[in-house]
């Protein structure tokens, strides 16, 4: 039987001896039909017993006059039992209205008179099990929530410890400052980013945006960054990365994800960056005199739809003082209240005034100014930065 057709369950509790059979003769059909099913008790400390040996209980019936533990206290037993799901309903004489309205305070539920009436009993206990109904799925609504909460935690504790969150992040590599940081638009994101070094002279930056939003994109995205990260430490051409990367990744692909990804290799002695751009949003390069260029795309095809695509690369010379600004489109394609992007031209306007501060607090700047613009607008996107200062040899 399943948890939805289980009998509801039902303690009787009462010292009068003829209390059992008149509620066995009363609901014997619903008894044989296995819609009812009773427990029963003489008074209160007996009742406690009941319920703690039995967890199937669904709702109390008991009267208040008892010898031993009466009802009043015994209904004081149960609320510290915290078991919200279980209501009791008094069972007490005509004219014994104080008790009454001390059990109604205490927290009873409904209340019949003695000599029971069975319809009205029966439309009282109808009331009660449909109270304890609601209550039960609240519970249960409440306990899956609570579930998926904690397993939303560990998939964002998980996420999060697959990008770098140290800076600076090669104390002892003077060639270069870097910062980066990740601003999900749901409790878990689908943006990624990483950066490597290669060998002794080439460092691997790595920004991608995984096609949807929440657990799923977050577990692409997880997969889309050990495979690039893995394919870039057989130090290969950064376009050849990319080539690979594609392949394995349709391999991994469900549900016709995708992932854009800007994929470069800086050369800390030279200054050198080449670069491979599958989809993503064309990075800025801010020069010493606080110029703002936009690196040429490379024309290529995001990664996870078709394999065996080619990705072509281009290279652009860095001097000491250059700084490179990677991001995902939920920068210039956040929105404010009346649904009007951010854009390009305003991230350029910010970038432009940006050189020489630490490299954090560019990254610090735009955010802050992409949320002032926004306003009370909703998150729509990913937020993610990638910064760096190539500082020479």
């Amino acid at each position: 039987m399943s948890a939805n057709n289980k009998p509801i369950t039902i303690l009787s509790v009462d010292d009068e001896k003829d209390m059992e059979d008149l509620i066995r003769q009363k609901f014997r059909r619903k008894i044989r039909k296995k819609l009812y099913s009773f427990y029963f008790a003489n008074d209160g400390g007996e009742a406690l017993e009941v319920l703690k040996e039995h967890n199937d209980i669904d709702f109390v019936l008991s009267d208040i006059n008892m010898p031993g533990m009466d009802g009043l206290t015994f209904l004081g037993k149960v609320k510290e039992l915290n078991r919200p799901a279980l209501k009791v309903v008094m069972v007490t004489a005509y004219g014994d209205m104080d008790n009454l309205r001390t059990a109604m305070n205490n927290g009873a539920f409904d209340f019949v008179n003695k000599p029971i009436n069975f319809d009205d009993l029966e439309i009282t206990m109808n009331k009660t099990i449909e109270q304890v109904r609601q209550i039960k799925d609240s519970l249960a609504e409440k306990n899956k929530l609570i579930s998926i909460q904690k397993d939303l935690d560990i998939a964002k504790e998980i996420q999060m410890s697959l990008i770098p969150q140290v800076f600076p992040p090669f104390p002892d590599r003077k060639e270069v400052d870097i910062f980066a940081s990740m601003d999900a638009a749901k409790y878990v994101g689908g943006d990624l980013y990483d950066f490597f070094f290669i060998d002794d002279d080439r460092l691997g930056f790595v920004l991608g945006d995984v096609s949807g939003k929440g657990v799923p994109a977050a577990i692409f995205m997880a997969v889309s960054r050990t495979i690039i990260r893995t394919t870039a430490l057989k130090k290969l051409p950064a376009n050849k990365v990319m080539e690979e990367s594609n392949d394995l990744i349709c391999q991994e692909s469900l549900n016709q994800m995708f992932v854009t990804v800007f994929y470069g290799i800086l050369n800390v002695k030279t200054g050198e960056f080449e670069y491979s751009n599958g989809g993503h949003c064309p990075p800025y390069k801010v020069t010493e005199g606080g110029e703002v260029i936009l690196l040429k795309k490379t024309g290529n095809m995001v990664l996870g739809i078709m394999d065996g695509m080619p990705y072509h690369i281009k290279k652009v010379q860095l001097d000491p003082g250059d700084e490179v600004f990677i991001f995902s489109d939920g920068v210039p394609e956040a929105m404010n209240m009346k649904n009007e992007l951010y854009s390009e031209a305003r991230l350029e306007k910010v970038l432009s005034t940006v050189h020489g501060i630490e490299i954090s607090e560019i990254s610090n700047k735009v955010v802050t100014d992409v949320k002032q613009y926004a306003g009370d607008a909703e998150q729509s996107d990913d937020i993610t930065i990638l910064t760096f200062r190539y500082n020479g040899k």
